[in-house]
C-alpha cells in the first residue's frame, strides 16, 4: 500500500475500545471528511476507512451520515463556545475581556480549520437542519458579546438609547469575526493574532466613540 493510502487508512481498526473513545475517533474521522469533501459528498466509505472502523460500527455508534454529520457541528461548536468563554477573563477591563475573547476566536480557527470549515461553510451550504446547529452557536455568541457591551455600558454611563443596542453591536460583531475567519481560510498566511487586533480595533474603536456620545447620524441634502 501506499504512503499515502497509509495515511488516508487512519487509525488500525482494533476490537476493544471505550465508546467515548470510539466515538471520538469516529467523529476526528468524520471532521476530516466533511470538511475535505461537504456533507453531500462525504462518503460514509471515506470515514469509515480513515477511522480505521467498519460502518456498521459508524451507524451503531452515531447513526446514519445525517445523524453524523449533525454530531459534528454540534462537537465542534461546543468546542468553540468553550474555548471564548475560557478567553473571556472576568477579572480584566471589559475591552481587554472583549480581545481575549477575540485572541480566543480565531486562535481556535487557527488551531481546528478543519473544524471551522464544518461549522461555517459546510453547515451553511448544506443547509437544513444542519444550519439551525450554526445559528443556535451564533446566538450563544451574540449573548456573550452582548453582556459584555451591556457591562461595558452601564460602567460608562451610556445614556439608555445607547445601551439598548447592545445586542445589535453584538450580532454585528459576531457576523464580522465570521466573515473575516471565512476569509482567512483562503489567506491562511497572516497570523491569527494580527486578524484578533482587526475585529478589536474594527468594533472598539466605534464602541468607544459612542461610550463618549459620539454618533453618527447622516446628513439630508438641502431641497
Amino acid at each position: 500500500m501506499s504512503v499515502d493510502g497509509d495515511r488516508r487508512r487512519g487509525p488500525e481498526r482494533s476490537r476493544r475500545l471505550p465508546r467515548e473513545v470510539r466515538e471520538r475517533q469516529i467523529l476526528d474521522a468524520a471532521v476530516r471528511v466533511f470538511s475535505e469533501h461537504g456533507y453531500h459528498y462525504a462518503s460514509m466509505d471515506e470515514i469509515s476507512d480513515v477511522a480505521g472502523v467498519s460502518k456498521p460500527m459508524i451507524y451503531a455508534y452515531l447513526g446514519a451520515k445525517e445523524d453524523l454529520f449533525t454530531e459534528c457541528i454540534r462537537r465542534e461548536a461546543i468546542g468553540l463556545m468553550e474555548a471564548i468563554s475560557k478567553g473571556v477573563r472576568s477579572e480584566l477591563t471589559p475591552d481587554m475581556q472583549l480581545w481575549h475573547g477575540l485572541d480566543a476566536f480565531f486562535g481556535y480557527v487557527d488551531d481546528h480549520r478543519e473544524s471551522w470549515l464544518v461549522l461555517h461553510r459546510q453547515a451553511t451550504s448544506a443547509g437544513g437542519p444542519f444550519s439551525r446547529q450554526l445559528l443556535e452557536m451564533r446566538a450563544r455568541a451574540i449573548t456573550l458579546i452582548d453582556a459584555l457591551l451591556t457591562k461595558t455600558a452601564s460602567s460608562e454611563g451610556m445614556d439608555s438609547q445607547a445601551r439598548k443596542g447592545t445586542e445589535a453591536h453584538a450580532a454585528a460583531l459576531v457576523g464580522a469575526c465570521e466573515s473575516l475567519a471565512d476569509w482567512w481560510l483562503d489567506h491562511p498566511d497572516i497570523p491569527a493574532r494580527v486578524l484578533a487586533t482587526r475585529a478589536m480595533n474594527l468594533v472598539w474603536m466605534g464602541f468607544g466613540d459612542l461610550m463618549e456620545g459620539n454618533v453618527w447620524t447622516p446628513t439630508h441634502p438641502e431641497s
